[in-house]
């Protein structure tokens, strides 16, 4: 086959697979940095939501220098593999790496004596953070602007392209579903251990994460190919800002950036609370049932995405693609409006409908995205007879990112203004986990497989933890308004009966304090519970944002004139303007 018709004709199987599969860092890797280092660094660290959602904006203002660097890098690069496939090597490596590296915050005594208050230790926390995560992202960078770039040129058909893209999406949401059970794995104790919490855990299931990118990095580059490298390696390299003046002069361009921009604005200003509202307000608190609920609906939300790829190519070709992306808004705003009764703490699972909706709907919105800044490339070439993908990719996402790091300093806003009480999470979670640590040292002395268990020393830590949540709760009921005094009065009230609990231990036996341990699960269920403020708010907000930013991205979308007919045009000129290319040649 020659090297014209790989470009204008119908993508081979082996290239598509190996395109495809390098969704998993833009699509899948990705989200789960942006959703569980939040969630987990408020939930489990107790660190602050707003400064972790300043730390996670950083990254994204980053991106705003490195992903026009890197397209434009990308487009100017001449090596003996092509433009692209040395970064998609260098850079798959490197997320595999930073990847686990971003989980292993050290702790223990050293670093306590480095920083011997609590205020010092959590700033020395976040620091680590943005660091790791300024390197994740900048390494998810070297990858995917680069592929993106790459899918764009590996084929001038309008709808093969679509097809190629998603590919990327299947084989991303495919991996996709493993964000929440990552976070679900992470809480297994045989990942955590008895006395640990699911940011423990998350240090070993992210070396399982790395052992796959490893070789997939190796198929990405040693099996990819680059049809149109043998044009681009003749053409006239070009400066920076010329290509960034070039692309944000294209009309069409500009306007599907802003779709794109606002309605990801919209969406990931609430991503984090879609986390928070199974665990808090679904199940009043309790992470473990949560993190279940949470991985279920991140399967279905894969699935869905995964069969919502057959669909997108059967009506794309059809009603054209710009209706097909006014389709998937309809959808994402149906969700929405869909959530308003589907949370609900007595049927929880009712959670899937606005799922389904919103998965189907955001697979036909950024595959379409991509599609079309290559459609626009197309008429670009047509016009100026220069293939500038990377720096048009490159720009695209860094408008989707600005909009993802805003929203990740809006959401860490929106969850203090929520009156979100992270401490209250992390003193009960400490608490409980020194109640479990007694119960699996007697269950372990029952079963001969532990000596005797210094079950005053074990008494007193639990009592200690107890005393540090009955301090926090005071100073709440003194700080706050009737409604939230109330609440945690209530929560006072818990940990009072709580404390009775313990007092018994003291002159238990093994079998009846292994009892009196399991009787304490309803009150430490109750403890975990965060006002009714705090749970309306979340839901205000999380279904509010995006149907209101959903109306500014249809207003742009309407202004989008590179129709179905016109995309064809484009390639038909392009395919004449190339044989007679060859044919002087």
């Amino acid at each position: 086959m020659s090297q014209e018709k790989v470009i204008n004709g119908q993508i081979r199987f082996n290239q598509l697979a190996a395109y495809g599969a390098g969704g998993i860092i833009p699509i899948a890797l990705f989200n789960i940095a942006g959703i569980l280092v939040g969630l987990m660094g408020n939930i489990s660290l107790g660190l602050s939501a707003f400064w972790l959602g300043v730390i996670l904006i950083i990254p994204r203002l980053w991106d705003a220098i490195s992903d026009p660097i890197i397209g434009h890098m990308s487009d100017n690069a001449r090596t003996r593999w092509g433009r692209r496939r040395p970064f998609l090597l260098v850079g798959g490596l490197l997320v595999a790496f930073f990847f686990v590296t971003m989980w292993w915050i050290p702790k223990g005594e050293w670093v306590r004596e480095m920083f011997p208050t609590e205020a010092g230790f959590q700033a020395f926390q976040l620091v680590y953070i943005l660091v790791s995560l300024l390197l994740f992202f900048t390494a998810c960078t070297i990858f995917e602007i680069p592929h993106g770039a790459l899918g764009m040129e590996m084929t001038q058909d309008v709808h093969e392209r679509t097809r190629l893209f998603s590919a990327k999406s299947f084989v991303g949401n495919l991996f996709a579903m493993s964000t929440p059970w990552l976070f679900a794995l992470a809480n297994m104790e045989f990942f955590k251990g008895p006395g640990g919490n699911e940011a423990d855990g998350m240090r070993y299931v992210s070396l399982m994460v790395a052992g796959l990118l490893v070789p997939l990095s190796v198929w990405w580059f040693s099996s990819l190919r680059e049809p149109g490298f043998a044009r681009a390696s003749v053409q006239k390299k070009t400066d920076f800002w010329t290509d960034m003046r070039h692309a944000a002069r294209n009309r069409n361009f500009i306007f599907l950036t802003l779709t794109i921009f606002t309605l990801a604005m919209g969406f990931n200003f609430v991503s984090l609370l879609g986390s928070y509202i199974p665990i808090f307000y679904v199940f009043g608190g309790d992470k473990v049932a949560g993190s279940w609920l949470l991985g279920i609906n991140g399967t279905i939300w894969a699935v869905t995405g995964l069969l919502a790829v057959f669909p997108l190519n059967i009506i794309s070709p059809r009603i054209g693609k710009r209706n097909t992306l006014l389709l998937a808004i309809g959808l994402m705003v149906l969700a929405q409006l869909s959530k308003i009764v589907c949370y609900n703490p007595d049927y929880p699972y009712l959670i899937v409908i606005p799922t389904i909706l919103l998965s189907a709907g955001m697979l036909f919105f950024f595959t379409l995205g991509s599609s079309m800044v290559g459609d626009i490339c197309d008429e670009d070439d047509l016009n100026t007879g220069m293939r500038t993908e990377g720096s048009f990719y490159s720009i695209f996402w860094w408008f989707i990112k600005m909009g993802t790091a805003l929203a990740s300093f809006v959401a860490g806003a929106l969850i203090v203004l929520t009156a979100f009480d992270e401490t209250q999470v992390t003193r009960v979670d400490a608490l409980q986990g020194s109640i479990r640590e007694m119960q699996v040292a007697l269950e372990n002395q029952s079963n001969g497989k532990a000596a005797t268990v210094n079950m005053a020393y074990m008494i007193a830590k639990a009592n200690t933890k107890a005393e540090e949540l009955q301090l926090h709760l005071d100073e709440k009921v003194k700080k706050s308004g009737k409604e939230r005094a109330a609440h945690y009065l209530a929560l006072s009230q818990s940990l009072a009966d709580l404390k009775q609990k313990l007092a018994l231990l003291e002159h238990a036996d093994n079998a009846g304090a292994l009892a009196i341990i399991s009787s304490t699960t309803p009150y430490l269920h109750s403890l975990k519970q965060q006002s009714h403020f705090t749970m309306l708010m979340m839901r205000v907000v999380e279904i509010g944002i995006p149907l209101l930013l959903s109306l500014f991205s249809i207003f742009f979308i309407l202004r989008y004139t590179l129709t179905e007919k016109r995309s064809h045009e484009i390639k038909e000129l392009l395919d004449e303007r190339r044989a007679q290319q060859l044919k002087s040649q």
